[in-house]
């Protein structure tokens, strides 16, 4: 398998939702979701579990209160993206939420992620914000990932998340000041 150098990874803010990107970003999802990522499902799932829950998300997209930010590889397809959401608050108009970042299990260890979660800090800039703020599920370990981009926890919900019967985690709630 060939991974793309990190230097051919382009990043766009609100690319047009066409139904072929919406088909390429589901598929990312689903393959996300079936390699264990955090991501609001749990496996096994199909494109056609995830798509009710994406198109909902993607609608808000593009036009709406929040704004996808994709990083598309040297062949033009999805490597990694996230929704920068809208707080819905007038009193947070100053700070968004990232939600479903995700990198291709394809493109893991090669460093896409810190790059699109610094494409989201560039991009937060661009819309004025002055804090980014995450949640991730507890025993993942990637709250280690977004500390060492300069997230810090504040707080946390014990068993707020059920993975399985028997398996609730940890919901982590985290910022970064821009």
């Amino acid at each position: 398998m060939s991974h793309l150098p990190m230097s051919q990874l382009r990043f766009v803010t609100d690319p047009e939702l066409t139904p072929e990107l919406v088909d390429e970003l589901v598929e990312v999802w689903t393959d996300v979701s079936n390699a264990g990522g955090a991501v609001g499902f749990v496996p096994p799932v199909t494109p056609d579990d995830v798509r009710p829950t994406a198109e909902r998300a993607f609608a808000r997209c593009g036009g709406g209160p929040d704004h996808l930010l994709a990083g598309f590889g040297e062949d033009g397809r999805v490597a990694c993206w996230l929704i920068i959401g809208d707080t819905g608050s007038p009193l947070r108009s100053h700070w968004r939420w990232l939600l479903r970042v995700m990198v291709h299990p394809k493109h893991q260890g090669r460093g896409y992620g810190a790059r699109l979660l610094r494409a989201a800090d560039d991009a937060a800039r661009g819309l004025g914000l002055e804090a980014l703020h995450l949640t991730v599920r507890g025993g993942t370990g990637t709250d280690r990932f977004y500390a060492g981009l300069g997230y810090t926890e504040v707080g946390r919900v014990p068993r707020a998340i059920r993975v399985a019967p028997g398996d609730d985690r940890d919901e982590i709630y985290m910022v970064k000041l821009l």
